[in-house]
């Protein structure tokens, strides 16, 4: 009885062999997004959840099969019906999250990275790599801190892992028998209430934050009243109205309490890059870390993410041996460690997007993109303003607009957002304030036009006539 013919074994992505095995499957790739955003035609796929669910179940078929169709049939046919069915960022009527497009050539270093797909937990995985992340993690720590001496960040997956890494490092600073407790504003990322949990630590005490950021009267009085170690969290850029807390006011709360300070600069933070927008975040490096994420107002593929720290020994914390991975006599020799690096194991190369986007653009590239997504947001609260069906919560501290029809109710604030939505016609976020329900546009393509802008009042204004 003949045995069954053995299948070819498919080509790798590295090696000098790799090129030439990725190049005609990344045009199948190219044509199949290219042919799903034809198909999606707008920011969402129209239908709502039921009908997205049957064209990836009708594309997929057996997800498990016995014997498979091929690279180029399975690239095409799944990768066509990821984008068509896509909330498309690049879309300018995409505008609801901190979702950000990322720019085409982060995307082409993120495909390097794949390909190359260095683990960052040993040097012997990833030797440039390492020096790579070691480079770039210390340029960014001194642009959040540039008169520290000894200022250093870690690369993250995004801002929930880097506040909870900074609640760990609190928490580490003073010892067993000394719980840290947190205090928050109201508004604060609910990361740091999970964090508290996961680490042990007590609830955060969340202070009012009656005009959309942490007020200051309320700080001291909370201050006042709690013992033990102090961790004060404030926020540069909410995720409801992108409101950025009065740094200085707080870091002289935690002088005179003896608390330390963590901002979650998670939005805000790529304003360190623009001219015009860095004075939002005076009093940022006296904070004791620093949450950034370069996948929100940064334009990169998730993740990208950092926690920045005023004292790079405060990171001694994370140090852990393994001796397949950092054998102590290994770093004597002088290999790097690693493993210390992260609270993960294996992770990817993230940075390497990163450092191209930031020799690419430089300081003044990267802050000219800010600079425009904060002027399209004072353009669409201009339209807003303008309009006499539209009411305009505020004027946008960064890139969100917050606005609603000035009849309705928050029952038709939340019809018109699912109608949008269903439709497949816009993307627009929810937030609660003032004690009322808002549409909210978060702004990060800096390709959007001011007809654009114009486009999503419209299909506002049209919804609420039905």
């Amino acid at each position: 009885m003949c045995a069954a013919p053995t299948p070819e074994t498919p080509p790798l992505a590295g090696g000098e062999t790799g090129p030439d095995a990725l190049r005609p499957l990344l045009d199948t790739v190219l044509d199949a997004l290219r042919a799903g955003a034809h198909v999606r035609g707008g920011p969402i796929p129209a239908g709502g959840p039921d009908a997205v669910a049957a064209q990836v179940r009708a594309a997929l078929g057996d997800p498990f099969p016995a014997h498979g169709t091929g690279s180029d049939d399975a690239l095409r046919t799944l990768v066509r019906t990821l984008a068509a069915g896509a909330a498309d960022p690049a879309d300018p009527l995409c505008a609801a999250h901190l979702h950000t497009p990322p720019l085409a050539l982060a995307a082409a270093a993120d495909l390097a990275a794949s390909a190359l797909n260095p683990s960052m937990d040993s040097w012997d995985q990833a030797p440039a790599a390492s020096a790579l992340e070691e480079l770039v993690t210390k340029a960014l720590a001194t642009a959040v801190y540039p008169t520290a001496p000894r200022p250093d960040a870690l690369v993250t997956t995004g801002g929930t892992e880097s506040n909870q890494l900074a609640l760990l490092l609190a928490r580490e600073r003073h010892g067993p028998g000394h719980p840290v407790q947190t205090v928050v504003g109201a508004n604060a990322h609910h990361s740091f209430r999970r964090a508290a949990w996961l680490l042990g630590l007590p609830e955060p005490v969340a202070v009012p934050t009656p005009n959309g950021t942490l007020d200051p009267v309320a700080l001291d009085e909370a201050l006042t009243d709690l013992h033990g170690p102090l961790l004060v969290a404030a926020t540069a850029g909410t995720t409801d109205t992108g409101r950025i807390d009065p740094l200085p006011e707080i870091a002289d709360l935690c002088d005179a309490h003896h608390a330390e300070l963590h901002v979650d600069a998670a939005y805000g933070g790529a304003a360190l890059f623009s001219g015009t927008h860095r004075p939002l975040l005076a009093g940022l490096d006296r904070a004791h870390s620093v949450t950034l994420d370069l996948h929100k107002l940064g334009w990169q593929p998730v993740a990208a993410g950092l926690l920045a720290v005023r004292d790079g020994r405060d990171l001694d914390a994370l140090s852990h041996t393994a001796d397949y991975l950092n054998a102590a006599d290994d770093t004597e020799a002088g290999l790097p460690d690693l493993l210390g690096r992260s609270l993960r194991t294996t992770r990817r190369p993230d940075v390497l997007k990163i450092a191209v986007t930031l020799r690419a653009l430089g300081r003044d590239g990267m802050g000219a993109l800010v600079d425009r997504v904060c002027d399209l947001a004072h353009q669409l609260a201009d339209f807003v303003e303008k309009s006499p069906g539209l009411q305009l919560y505020e004027r946008p501290a960064l890139t969100t607009v917050l606005f609603r029809p000035t009849a309705a109710d928050d029952t038709t604030v939340a019809a018109i957002r699912r109608t949008l939505l269903t439709e497949g016609r816009a993307v627009l976020g929810r937030a609660h304030a003032d004690g009322r329900l808002w549409l909210k546009a978060t702004l990060l393509n800096p390709h959007t036009t001011p007809g654009d802008l114009q486009d999503i009042l419209d299909l506002v204004e049209g919804s609420t006539d039905r």
